[in-house]
């Protein structure tokens, strides 16, 4: 080895005082020639900066949060090779040029091995990105990352692709209830003049038409993973180090490096405490798979996963009975739309309890008997199966995420930045072990930044728009700030409300209960909030984001001209409730709400 030498940062453009995102090696590690020793970030890109040859690290000089210009040393290399200067780096990707950011907004990182995995000769895989979990927001992340030139590796524990959503969750669930609406719909013709005999259900088909879309889906993403050249890993991953997974496949444990991570590790049903192990206790996962459909169903949880269980399993035959322990159903949502969807269960399940919780559940040979505290329910019920729907929890302590410098919270869930960055810079976290709201959509759209981060790009998550949608019967949507959210913020708002009694369209399909209802807030006229609950209002709330996305005013929506008739003109009329422009109802006229 030669005299220590100091390697400084190279020309890196226009760029001063860029931070020090990454510090990739430590003092005593040998590193390769190229190999990465610092990551910088600059308002335009992120860039790496290489050993300028082989040699020992003797001594680093930057930390994570410095600032750095041309010429900062930023370590102390002990070279192969004798130099009588110190040492400057070349970018292993040099800051790109405002025109040329300008012609190739999205430009593709070259796909290189990580400095972590050069450091370890005994690992099975090296990648310079990891993906662990393949549901909604993993695939995006791995296939985003992967249109973007990165070497991708994506780990899931499932034998096929899609995560807990498309194989025992969000798709499943959804074909149950379309085949619960047919049912539904079909009965409530009855009174008008259309009359069918009663539904013969056949379980086993019904079982194999939703598992054949979930095989569909399955299919199109391994096609889409193996076009895109992603690597796909099945096993169980669990961090051993920084830039270090163990993942346990069936044939044995692999030893992956890799250089950059993303986490979409997703959840787990919670467990109800000192509940009997009983297969006819179930979580959702058990009720998806339909082995059977009991006479009696007690569901314990009337949150949205409780409730579409509950429109599903009661449409098929099963007396089900519900349990929430507080006040409310669906306690995220405005009450105003929970109470169409609370007077609907009400006449198609057995019974409807909140304020209520279970104390006891024993399992006996024939039946599960239940006891409740609630002011209005019984001492204790018998049930045939019981679904438990209280909530998830995060998968972080299943993957060892502490190991590799990932902080968490009290709850397990994972802290990001605005870049869902963890607290440990290379490494990401999507979905729902990130946090709340635990939605598929918010999944994918955080796995895309992610993508775009680890690949080089600057973006950041805004959160405020988020749809959140329970797909019972009504359905219930709301995005944006709730009523209840603005008068917890002090906010001076007003609503402008629609309902579907006075809906053309409504009324020929036989659902006049629904309504939809916008908030905006007085003064600017912005909307700020949207709720709808009638059929089809997952549709129908996109209109609403986009709107809160965009800043529109009141009138911006009451002037777009909707079709009619249509639900969706429910959106615009809504907002001339609130301008004092609508004609189809009659409504006295509130100073305040709307521009003189």
């Amino acid at each position: 080895m030669s005299k220590p030498q100091q390697v400084r940062v190279p020309d890196i453009g226009d760029f001063d005082a860029v931070d020090v995102i990454e510090v990739l090696v430590s003092a005593g590690d040998t590193v390769a020639a190229e190999q990465s020793l610092i990551t910088l970030e600059s308002d335009k890109a992120s860039l790496e900066v290489p050993a300028p040859q082989a040699g020992k690290v003797v001594e680093v000089l930057v930390s994570v949060g410095d600032k750095v210009s041309e010429g900062t040393p930023i370590v102390t290399l002990e070279a192969a090779a004798d130099t009588s200067e110190d040492l400057v780096s070349s970018p292993a990707d040099p800051a790109p040029s405002a025109a040329a950011e300008e012609r190739a907004p999205e430009p593709q990182a070259p796909a290189r091995p990580g400095a972590a995995a050069a450091k370890d000769n005994d690992a099975d895989i090296t990648t310079a990105l990891v993906v662990i979990g393949a549901g909604p927001g993993g695939y995006a992340a791995a296939f985003r990352a992967a249109d973007l030139g990165l070497d991708v590796t994506l780990v899931e524990r499932y034998p096929k692709l899609g995560g807990v959503c498309l194989n025992v969750g969000c798709i499943p669930s959804k074909a149950l209830l379309h085949a619960a609406r047919v049912i539904r719909e079909a009965q409530d013709m009855s009174s008008h003049g259309v009359r069918f005999k009663a539904p013969e259900i056949d379980a086993d088909a019904l079982r194999q038409w939703k598992d054949s879309i979930v095989s569909q889906l399955n299919g199109g993403l391994a096609g889409l993973a193996k076009k895109r050249k992603v690597r796909v890993i099945q096993g169980e991953a669990e961090f051993t180090g920084s830039h270090q997974l163990a993942i346990r496949t069936v044939d044995g444990t692999l030893q992956l490096q890799f250089e950059q991570a993303i986490i979409a590790a997703g959840s787990h049903a919670t467990v109800l405490p000192d509940a009997p192990e009983d297969l006819r206790i179930m979580d959702s996962t058990g009720a998806l798979e339909l082995t059977e459909i009991p006479a009696r169903l007690l569901v314990i949880g009337g949150g949205i996963i409780g409730l579409e269980m509950a429109t599903a399993y009661s449409a098929l035959g099963s007396r089900v009975s519900v349990v929430e322990m507080t006040d409310t159903l669906i306690p995220g949502a405005d009450r105003a739309l929970i109470k169409p969807l609370h007077k609907r269960l009400e006449q198609e399940c057995e019974a409807i309890y909140t304020g209520t919780r279970v104390s006891d559940i024993k399992a006996t040979k024939k039946q599960i008997r239940v006891s409740l505290e609630g002011k209005d329910a019984p001492e204790t019920a018998i049930f045939d199966r019981v679904l438990v729907a209280i909530g998830r929890r995060p998968n972080s302590r299943r993957i060892a995420a502490e190991q590799a410098g990932v902080k968490l919270d009290e709850q397990g869930f994972i802290r990001v930045d605005e870049q869902m960055r963890t607290s440990a810079p290379h490494i990401f976290a999507i979905g729902d072990i990130a946090g709340e709201p635990q939605l598929a959509h918010k999944a994918t759209h955080e796995g895309h930044l992610a993508a775009e981060v680890a690949a080089g790009q600057r973006r950041g998550f805004d959160r405020r728009v988020i749809p959140s949608v329970a797909y019972t019967d009504p359905e219930v949507a709301w995005v944006g700030l709730t009523e209840e959210q603005a008068r917890q913020q002090g906010l001076d708002y007003a609503v402008g409300s629609f309902p579907w009694s006075a809906s053309g369209r409504a009324l020929g399909q036989n659902r006049p209960e629904g309504m939809t209802r916008l908030i905006f807030e007085r003064g600017s006229e912005r909307i700020i909030g949207a709720g709808i609950v009638g059929p089809n209002a997952g549709e129908l709330i996109a209109e609403c984001a986009h709107a809160i996305e965009m800043g529109s005013e009141a009138e911006d929506i009451a002037l777009t001209i909707h079709p009619h008739p249509t639900l969706s003109e429910s959106v615009g009329l809504a907002a001339e409730a609130f301008t004092g422009t609508l004609t189809d109802l009659y409504l006295p006229r509130k100073r305040g709400n709307h521009k003189p």
